[in-house]
């Protein structure tokens, strides 16, 4: 709700049908004043029906103080103020009356049937006292003064409270309509701003899961093979020097490979960090914008390629893993983000054989098809000296692989083999 709106609702503390406590202090002043009008009227109304002053006035009173629910009854006081035209009173009481009929909310066809009413009613008794006065000598103006008069005066006394009325009647109800707006509109941007918060944290909760991945991608599979070749140099060091020497030099690039893309990655990080230090100063609606552009970031980001796959399960072949790689169909070029997802799970899948299966005999199988391509990692039952020295596992290989796939709209599935082994297979639409 809106400052507006708050107040126009807790200033609702007046007493029985008033809004506020000014509302009801200025009817009731304007009731006494039309009590006491109609108590001096009624002196005279007294005298020329031949009742009892006090009677009169008592009369007058009572009519006056009409106009005190005048908010609440506006058709009752309206009509009270007819009924005493005759009398030659009420003349403040017909003028707020008809004001407070045609500013409220009702239909039209009843203020203008209670506004016709009161003119031909202060018409005719414009007329006859008109009519009387020159009858008896007090105006000398001609018999053309009399309907002038009556029709002056009862428009003069109609016409004006119902059109200013109706114009404060319309323009309070315009008020309240754009009050109304405003408070939907708030309510709105305030359902806007909770959305471009939800998916603004969803961009962040989708960069730091795919950063996640990338280092545990980036990191494993290199720790792995450095961990695979200083375990031969162990081996080889006294035996073959020469052979402990290439091993060493092995794990040495490994090494610098693996700093060079955690560089890479905590340099993306700074560039994020700065990225959300301005969107900070960004007004509501770049949110969504910034939050849209945070979660395409993985598409946009450039990674490794199907080309490097002949590396990569050479760098695995160097660390004495046994890796047959085959290639069917015609080698095309994808879209960067199927590239990379195909790389990482061919990637992930050897790391995974360093990690389980030292030893073991693996096959990489590539197949580019019409509409998608396949990929499929296979190793046999390692050897029993081998599997006794796995290495440490996170247990996120597999859920990044499903979840990098299944971004793409693809399948994956993976599971032991018959023989022991185990199955590593997915499949990407090419598009």
């Amino acid at each position: 709700m809106t400052a507006t709106g708050e107040e126009h609702v807790t200033a609702r503390g007046g007493p029985w049908w008033w809004a506020r406590r000014r509302s009801a202090v200025f009817d009731v002043s304007l009731a006494v004043a039309s009590a006491l009008e109609c108590a001096l009227e009624g002196i005279a109304f007294a005298r020329d029906a031949g009742i009892p002053v006090a009677a009169g006035v008592v009369f007058g009173v009572l009519a006056g103080s009409v106009l005190v629910v005048r908010r609440r009854w506006p058709i009752a006081v309206v009509l009270v103020s007819i009924a005493i035209t005759p009398a030659e009173m009420g003349l403040l009481m017909g003028v707020v009356g008809l004001y407070t009929l045609a500013a409220a909310e009702l239909p039209r066809r009843i203020i203008a049937s209670l506004a016709g009413m009161s003119l031909v009613g202060t018409l005719i008794v414009t007329f006859v006292k008109t009519q009387q006065d020159v009858s008896r000598g007090d105006l000398d103006l001609g018999d053309w003064f009399v309907p002038f008069a009556a029709i002056t005066m009862s428009l003069g006394f109609t016409a004006p409270p119902v059109l200013l009325g109706m114009y404060v009647g319309a323009r309070r109800r315009l008020m309240e309509s754009l009050r109304e707006r405003a408070d939907s509109l708030e309510r709105e941007l305030q359902l806007l701003a909770e959305r471009a918060e939800e998916r603004a944290e969803w961009a962040r909760n989708e960069e730091r899961t795919r950063i996640a991945r990338e280092m545990h991608d980036v990191v494993a599979h290199r720790v792995s093979l450095m961990v695979v070749h200083a375990a031969a140099l162990q081996a080889v060091a006294r035996k073959d020097p020469e052979k402990a020497v290439r091993n060493a030099a092995l794990v040495g690039d490994m090494g610098r490979q693996a700093l060079t893309e955690l560089r890479e990655m905590l340099g993306v990080l700074r560039s994020g960090g700065e990225r959300r230090e301005r969107a900070a100063s960004m007004p509501l609606a770049a949110v969504g914008v910034a939050a849209a552009a945070a979660a395409s970031r993985a598409a946009d980001d450039e990674g490794p390629c199907l080309e490097e796959i002949e590396e990569l399960v050479g760098q695995s072949a160097a660390a004495g893993m046994v890796v047959d790689l085959s290639v069917e169909g015609d080698v095309r070029s994808y879209a960067p983000e199927v590239e990379q997802t195909a790389y990482r799970v061919v990637q992930e899948a050897l790391t995974n054989v360093h990690k389980h299966a030292a030893g073991a005999k693996t096959y990489v199988r590539l197949a580019h098809r019409v509409s998608e391509i396949a990929m499929q990692v296979e190793n046999e039952p390692p050897e029993e000296a081998a599997s006794s020295a796995r290495l440490p596992s996170g247990g996120n290989g597999l859920v990044g692989m499903k979840e990098r796939v299944a971004a793409l709209g693809g399948v994956f599935v993976s599971g032991p083999t018959d023989a022991g082994g185990f199955r590593v297979s997915a499949v990407i639409p090419a598009s």
